[in-house]
């Protein structure tokens, strides 16, 4: 589109964003109706004392900023992903960026998967948002390949899965079988709010999201969609020694 401008992006690492996008959130100490500013997200990603935003809910609508413009701004920041959970909240009077934490990186994943990683991309019922994002990472402008990340096709030739979708009952047995069949040690990536939290699908009686109560996460990418920048550097910051 015309508002995207030129996509072609030199340095996938310094890089700023082109064109229209919401990234990591600043939130200021302005004093504001928080009830008010709470209740304006109807998907429960804003909490109170002190005023945070869990990025792992939030659908970066921008409601929230447009009603209080004091109060919160949406920056192009687009290094949204952690090894940590609660790495993807954001609190009010600190502007910290959103990182992987090195100390919780399991040591197989720098020595085997440091020079390559090869990923099935699992679509647990998404909505095609982040799945487009995940093959943008791999087209001419941003080449992921090119630093030893693939997608495969087949869960036998991957070093991990990435999931997208919130996980509907119907996904959660192909999902397992999908983790079964990749080999040991393999990783797992939650990219999207969908996957991440269950989004705007939360508490669906149509979600079977069990499988995340089973094993570790290895890596969030915070996003709705993730952005082809984020995907590749929080995979890079994951699987890099820095």
């Amino acid at each position: 589109m015309y508002h995207q401008g030129k996509q072609f992006i030199p340095d996938v690492t310094t890089a700023e964003v082109p064109g229209i996008f919401r990234g990591r959130p600043i939130i200021s100490n302005a004093k504001v109706n928080e009830e008010a500013l709470i209740n304006i997200c109807p998907f429960n990603a804003i909490k109170a004392n002190p005023v945070s935003i869990d990025l792992g809910k939030c659908t970066f609508c921008g409601e929230c900023a447009l009603a209080f413009p004091e109060k919160i701004k949406f920056t192009k920041d687009y290094k949204l992903s952690t090894n940590e959970r609660s790495g993807l909240i954001v609190v009010e009077g600190q502007d910290k960026p959103i990182d992987v934490n090195p100390e919780l990186v399991r040591k197989e994943i720098h020595k085997l998967f440091g020079g390559s990683l090869k990923l099935r991309q699992v679509s647990a019922a998404g909505d095609n948002s982040c799945e487009w994002e995940m093959n943008a990472a791999g087209n001419v402008q941003f080449d992921m390949g090119r630093f030893g990340v693939e997608f495969v096709a087949s869960p036998r030739h991957a070093d991990g899965i990435v999931i997208t979708g919130p996980i509907s009952e119907n996904m959660a047995e192909p999902l397992q079988i999908c983790y079964d069949a990749t080999p040991d040690p393999k990783i797992i990536i939650l990219a999207g709010t969908d996957a991440i939290s269950g989004g705007i699908f939360n508490d669906s009686p149509a979600l079977n999201r069990s499988f995340l109560d089973k094993y570790k996460i290895d890596l969030y990418i915070a996003g709705n969609p993730v952005h082809p920048l984020s995907i590749i550097n929080g995979m890079l910051h994951l699987i890099r020694k820095r």
